[in-house]
């Protein structure tokens, strides 16, 4: 007697409640933000779970016309702490739902099922 194999409709029902705690993982994120501070709290920037940048604040005392360049060099310090902290929450909060699956690697397989986008959700 041959094994029927898993149940079609059983696999369909995981991949629902994937996709639906894959959604909530993401509006979690969306609503959640992560602040990185520089130069001894004199940058701050502030970006959303999911990767947008949605604040830079920059203490007056740093601003030199005379040098723009290192006002320069702790934006751009702000804003890659910060991504990168994102970038971790996202990891563990979507790493949570997959169980560390990559989903990214499945490409246009789960596309249609609302799932493929879940790997690109790392980027900023």
């Amino acid at each position: 007697m041959t094994n029927p194999g898993p149940n079609p409709m059983d696999m369909l029902k995981q991949v629902q409640q994937m996709q639906a705690s894959m959604q909530a993982a993401h509006d979690e994120l969306a609503q959640t933000t992560v602040d990185a501070t520089v130069g001894g709290g004199v940058v701050r920037a502030t970006m959303t779970g999911e990767g947008d940048l949605v604040a830079i604040k920059i203490d007056p005392s740093v601003v030199d016309p005379d040098d723009i360049e290192t006002l320069e060099d702790l934006v751009v310090a702000a804003v890659v702490e910060v991504s990168r902290m994102a970038h971790e929450l996202q990891a563990r909060k979507l790493g949570a739902v997959t169980g560390g699956l990559d989903l990214g690697s499945l490409g246009g397989m789960l596309g249609g099922l609302g799932l493929g986008g879940a790997g690109g959700a790392l980027e900023p």
